[in-house]
């Protein structure tokens, strides 16, 4: 998927379908000149619905189709037919999707589950025909019901993107790399700050046919949490990550002060998340001599006692296997 397709926020308005109002028929049929009552009722408006589909990754087939409407429900008919229900109108998310109030921002619902289905816009009950209304001392009632208006919303919906590993870290870390050479993904590389700007999505084939999906997340910067430099944009997707692997290069100046930003950016924006299982890996080992690996490991020995963590090489494919069986053994405890 070109980055260009990736889409996770789209606002859309959608209308369900008015229902059918009742009919005042009145039975005629040769010799029976008062036959009474016989009208219909009104068939029901098209509901709206939201549907997960694991099969898609993004919102980008909504970015032009912002108005959503269902079919109207047709009227009641003599002989005490009833009118036909709307149509009703699907409207396919990805796993992951977030559905918001426009006006107030309220959180409505989630989709997270394949063929999960809910209904955004409820259709208009269709009205009963005078046929309901006879009675002894009313045999042939001239009224009946109208069909109820239909629904209409403004959402917002937004996508929080489901992947078991979560990469995390500064711009430039190497995350875009580490995905193309553990997966087949081909995200943009270039060697300046904010390389990617939306999502990467990669499965890593592991042994026995099995898999797992990482997410290569634009880059933090300080003050992220408020919303500075890509902000909440790319946060939201670190959320639904089952695993954070923060990735900071060796040649960074303050490994610790490096991984302790990060921890407070994701801290100020959803305390949360820091439940989440970590690793940490140094990318980029493959400039260091053996001399300065072994210092490097004495110091990451006394920083990060109880946090996992390795030094890798993308470019070298240095470490590589280990990393994934070490993600797929914490997946699976």
């Amino acid at each position: 998927m070109t980055e260009g397709n990736f889409v996770d926020y789209v606002k859309i308005y959608v209308s369900s379908g008015k229902g059918g109002k009742g009919s005042t028929h009145l039975h005629r049929e040769k010799f029976i000149e008062k036959g009474g009552p016989d009208g219909g009722d009104g068939g029901r408006g098209g509901h709206v619905y939201l549907v997960g589909n694991k099969s898609l990754w993004t919102l980008f087939h909504l970015k032009f189709a912002k108005h959503v409407k269902a079919g109207h429900g047709g009227d009641g008919g003599g002989d005490r037919s009833s009118g036909a229900d709307g149509d009703d109108k699907y409207i396919e998310v990805p796993l992951g999707t977030v559905v918001r109030d426009k006006d107030t921002n309220e959180i409505l619902f989630e989709i997270t589950e394949h063929e999960e289905k809910r209904i955004v816009a409820l259709g208009g009950k269709g009205g009963l025909g005078n046929w309901h209304f006879r009675s002894s001392t009313n045999q042939t009632p001239r009224y009946s019901q109208p069909g109820l208006p239909s629904e209409e919303k403004d959402m917002v919906l937004e996508l929080k993107v489901l992947a078991d590993v979560g990469l995390v870290g500064f711009p430039n870390a190497g995350k875009s790399t580490l995905l193309s050479v553990l997966t087949s993904a081909k995200p943009k590389i270039a060697d300046y700050p904010f390389t990617t700007l939306k999502p990467n999505l990669g499965i890593v084939a592991y042994r026995d046919f099995q898999s797992f999906v990482i997410a290569d997340i634009p880059g933090i910067i300080e003050g992220a949490a408020e919303g500075k430099g890509l902000g909440h944009y790319f946060l939201r997707h670190i959320e639904r990550n089952s695993i954070l692997l923060f990735l900071i290069p060796a040649d960074a100046d303050d490994i610790k002060k490096e991984y302790e930003i990060l921890i407070d950016e994701l801290r100020r924006y959803n305390p949360e998340i820091l439940d989440k299982e970590r690793m940490i890996v140094i990318s980029k080992c493959d400039m260091l001599d053996e001399e300065l690996k072994s210092e490097m490991k004495i110091q990451l020995d006394k920083e990060f006692k109880d946090i996992p963590y390795m030094m890798i090489s993308s470019v070298a494919q240095q470490g590589l296997t280990e990393l994934k069986d070490s993600l797929w053994k914490m997946l699976n405890q």
